[in-house]
């Protein structure tokens, strides 16, 4: 047992020796990255797009809708089509947003004040109409009741 007593030196010399007995290691030279295009191609490289375009999500959405209408679960329309349901969430959200500010196109001074004088006029027909109806509706009720 004396063998296997454990004798600790003092600290310089256990850091040194420590030191020379593990491995060193040697940096890593990194090796010249060169670009991966077929020999002959004077095409560059197209670089990568992330995500799907407008009109493809346009697409995804409208086929997702279409499975849906045929009686299919929202689960297994979205995975049909490769995305997830939340996916397909953010996507119609977006796709109203820009639809909504697509149509609220700004109109000139001009085209407003036209467009106002015509919605007043058109009240003012409809307004016509709402009072006849309401008159004549009075006029049978009072026959009705004999209030006449």
């Amino acid at each position: 047992m004396a063998d296997q007593e454990i004798q600790t030196p003092p600290d310089g010399i256990v850091a040194t020796e420590i030191a020379s007995d593990a491995p060193k290691k040697v940096p890593r030279t990194k090796k010249p990255t060169t670009e991966k295009t077929p020999a002959g191609s004077s095409k560059p490289a197209k670089p990568k797009v992330r995500g799907l375009s407008d009109q493809e999500k346009l697409e995804k959405i409208r086929q997702i809708e279409a499975q849906m209408a045929g009686g299919a679960t929202l689960k297994d329309a979205v995975k049909s089509a490769g995305i997830s349901d939340q996916t397909f969430y953010l996507w119609k959200k977006a796709l109203i947003q820009s639809v909504a500010s697509g149509s609220a196109a700004p109109l000139s001074m001009d085209d407003e004040l036209a467009e106002f004088i015509q919605l007043e006029e058109e009240n003012r027909r409809l307004r016509g109409l709402l009072s006849e109806k309401l008159r004549a509706e009075n006029a049978n009720l009072r026959k009705r009741l004999g209030i006449d």
